[in-house]
C-alpha cells in the first residue's frame, strides 16, 4: 500500500475536491464583489449628482444676491447722498429710492419662498 491511498477524511474530501469547492466559493464571492461594486458605484454617481444640484442652488443665491446689490447699491447710494446734502424725505425722488429699495428685496424673497414651496 502506498502512503497516499490510506489518507482522506470520514467525509471523502480530497485536496482535489477542496480546490474544486474554493474554486466555486470564489465565483460566487466574484459575483457578490460585482454586484455590491455596482452599487457602489451607483451611489457614487447619486451623490455626485446631488452636490452637482448643490453647487447649482449656491450659484443661484449668490448671482440672485449680487443683482440685488448691482440694483439696490445706487438707490441706496443716492438716498444717503441725498439726505447728507439736506434733502428731506418727502421729496419724490427720494421715496421713489426708497420704495425701490424697500420693494426689490421684498420681491425677491416672496419669489424665492414661491419657489422654495413650490419645491416642496
Amino acid at each position: 500500500m502506498t502512503a497516499g491511498a490510506g489518507k482522506g477524511t470520514a467525509g471523502g474530501d480530497t485536496p482535489l475536491r477542496s480546490v474544486a469547492a474554493s474554486l466555486a466559493d470564489a465565483g460566487r464571492d466574484r459575483a457578490v464583489a460585482h454586484r455590491t461594486r455596482r452599487v457602489v458605484m451607483a451611489s457614487l454617481g447619486v451623490m455626485q449628482d446631488q452636490q452637482a444640484v448643490r453647487k447649482r442652488t449656491r450659484s443661484v443665491a449668490l448671482a440672485a444676491l449680487v443683482l440685488l446689490l448691482l440694483v439696490t447699491g445706487p438707490l441706496i447710494w443716492l438716498a444717503v447722498d441725498y439726505f447728507n446734502s439736506g434733502g428731506h424725505m418727502g421729496d419724490l425722488n427720494t421715496e421713489f429710492s426708497l420704495w425701490v429699495c424697500i420693494l426689490c428685496p421684498a420681491l425677491l424673497a416672496a419669489a424665492l419662498v414661491a419657489g422654495w414651496l413650490r419645491r416642496r
